[in-house]
């Protein structure tokens, strides 16, 4: 079976202006930007792809369209998560039968569970899918953090191969590491560190707004080029910063859009970026557009 490896696209979910609706031409575009890059893999329905304002019938249908415009060009990853297990099982059981190679799922959020029931919770996804399941670990978000001596725990269900990190903490990545897990990174500020320590690639919003640059960085430091990678991520990281310091969804749709890759608004109750904000992020964004 095939292992991910690389850099995976967290697509943002192109909309309309006003935000009601998907933006179908946009999001064949934005893919299209992302293969032409080179990344090693794309994820629907994803946190930046602002899946917790998505109606149900839009994640099914951003999944089949992003499947079948991808075509196997390059890997393929769909957010399953839901506050229940039967909801999950329901996407995950769909994302699997339009092909994608990893699910992506989060522990239950709000007022969930102890850890017994988010044990419970991938194990019976894992009984009821046969594709790979990546653990999404952001506990800001969802109030439960997926530790290294719980995910060691988790690693024993058939189906978990990997964990998404979403804490910004390069202790915490490489504890995981320490334990054999395979580790993608999910924090923007440490991306160059934790390839550096051993992750095997990072999910990573910021790829919308500089495939080519994130690319490159995974290409040199698995190449062993670390001063131009470093050289690079200098590059990179006011940007990374700046996401992480703003509203996130908000922050990486302006920059895309920046980039000249038209992804429109953020859903609402997510607001535009301010003017001040705006001149910010086109300093922070200067070393990757000149």
């Amino acid at each position: 079976m095939k292992k991910l490896r690389g850099i995976c696209a967290a697509l943002c979910t192109p909309f309309t202006e006003d935000g009601e609706r998907i933006d179908e031409s946009a999001l064949r575009n934005h893919i299209d930007s992302m293969l032409v890059a080179g990344v090693h893999s794309i994820l629907i329905n994803g946190g930046t792809g602002e899946f917790a304002c998505l109606r149900p019938e839009e994640r099914r249908r951003l999944v089949e369209l992003a499947a079948g415009h991808i075509d196997g060009r390059a890997d393929f990853v769909a957010m399953s998560s839901a506050v229940s297990t039967s909801e999950t099982i329901e996407y995950a059981r769909h994302a699997e039968a339009t092909g994608a190679d990893c699910l992506l799922v989060l522990p239950p959020y709000f007022e969930g569970p102890d850890m017994e029931g988010v044990y419970g919770h991938y194990a019976e996804i894992s009984d009821a899918v046969s594709t790979p399941i990546m653990v999404y670990n952001i506990p800001v978000h969802t109030g439960i953090d997926i530790t290294p001596a719980f995910f060691k725990r988790l690693m024993e269900i058939e189906n978990v191969r990997y964990i998404k990190d979403s804490m910004a903490d390069i202790l915490r990545i490489q504890e995981l590491l320490a334990i054999g897990a395979e580790v993608f990174n999910g924090g923007d500020p440490i991306a160059f560190f934790s390839l550096v320590a051993g992750c095997p690639g990072c999910v990573w919003g910021a790829v919308n707004a500089m495939p080519g640059e994130a690319v490159d960085l995974y290409n040199l430091v698995a190449a062993g080029q670390l001063a131009e990678a470093r050289d690079l991520w200098h590059r990179m990281f006011p940007a990374n910063r700046f996401f992480w310091h703003h509203v996130y969804n908000a922050s990486v749709k302006a920059a895309t859009n920046l980039s000249g890759r038209p992804v429109g608004p953020c859903r609402k109750p997510v607001k535009p970026l301010t003017e001040r904000e705006m001149a910010d992020l086109r300093e922070a964004m200067k070393p990757l557009l000149t």
